[in-house]
């Protein structure tokens, strides 16, 4: 147990993850620490592309193979299965009615982005190897779990979800379409491109994640504070019970794909992840009758900060 502790620990004190704690800190203080609007959309749009660049000069390296498609399905796979999951444990454990659990639900199989692009950096100060192709995983999970949480609504007689524009307004959300954009110019280019751009996306990507973190811890904290009286004891269990759920699952998947250590990790992050860009624009769209505060609350206010601060270190020491 000393050295399980000794392990978390290690993990989690690293810059990243305690810039992301000190915006938390601010934000409970009631803290004027801001991020300018402008700097946090660019410091958003540079991650993206940094790692979904990397990622794509990664697969270039690696090559097309069975164990990319392999792990790909499995992503896909776990997306589809992890809001039927979330649904039943959400009906169980909480008074949310079918349409707002569905809602809820599609964000627990779907990811967050951020998550993924700060589990990358704690295996690169980590020394802990990963296959880049697993931003291609990440990238086909957004949307499968969408599909699940309309046709959870669907079988419980909400039927009335709205489709028209939805689709497309996926297919162009700027985080799916820059993050597979880059990871396509990444494979295209290859070594060559990467050696090109490295100064740009590669020394300077910690400390930009920690500003973007720093921003999120803020965002964040004050998202629950603004909202807490939405978070019944049942669906806070939920929010911090789920990730758990997810990664497990992906573990078990991840070592039936025969993933090595870091992928393994990356793949547990991304089904204990929850979205709160894609899919919450999605809902917005199909379910607009669901609480958007629920799941906005439950996927930012709850299971992103425990991702971030409990989450990766005890998911990384289970993967390795």
């Amino acid at each position: 147990m000393p050295f399980v502790l000794e392990t978390l620990s290690g993990n989690l004190l690293v810059p990243t993850i305690l810039f992301f704690v000190l915006g938390l800190i601010a934000a409970f203080a009631r803290s004027d620490l801001s991020i300018p609007a402008g700097a946090a959309k660019f410091m958003s749009l540079y991650l993206l592309l940094s790692i979904g660049f990397k990622g794509g000069a990664s697969l270039a390296e690696h090559g097309i193979g069975a164990d990319v498609l392999v792990a790909i399905l499995s992503g896909v796979s776990l997306s589809f299965l992890l809001p039927f999951v979330a649904y039943a444990l959400l009906r169980s454990i909480t008074r949310l009615d079918a349409l707002n659990a569905a809602a809820v639900a599609g964000h627990y199989g779907s990811i967050s982005i951020v998550t993924f692009v700060t589990a990358t950096s704690l295996l690169e100060l980590t020394g802990v190897a990963y296959d880049g192709f697993m931003v291609a995983v990440a990238a086909a999970m957004e949307v499968p779990a969408i599909l699940s949480a309309l046709w959870l609504a669907h079988r419980a007689g909400q039927g009335g979800a709205k489709t028209t524009g939805l689709w497309r307004d996926l297919l162009a959300n700027g985080s799916i379409v820059l993050l597979t954009g880059a990871f396509v110019i990444g494979a295209v280019t290859g070594g060559k491109g990467m050696q090109m751009i490295a100064p740009f996306i590669v020394t300077p990507f910690t400390g930009i994640l920690c500003l973007f973190l720093l921003d999120m811890g803020l965002a964040a904290g004050r998202s629950l504070i603004a909202n807490r009286n939405m978070l019944s004891p049942g669906l806070f269990l939920f929010g911090v019970a789920m990730p758990v759920i997810g990664a497990l699952f992906a573990f078990a998947m991840g070592q039936m794909a025969g993933l090595a250590d870091g992928s393994l990790f990356l793949l547990m992050v991304l089904s204990a992840s929850a979205s709160y860009i894609a899919v919450p624009a999605a809902m917005q769209i199909a379910l607009p009758k669901a609480e958007a505060g629920i799941y906005l609350t439950l996927s930012l206010g709850v299971t992103f900060p425990f991702n971030i601060t409990i989450g990766l270190p005890l998911f990384l020491w289970l993967a390795v």
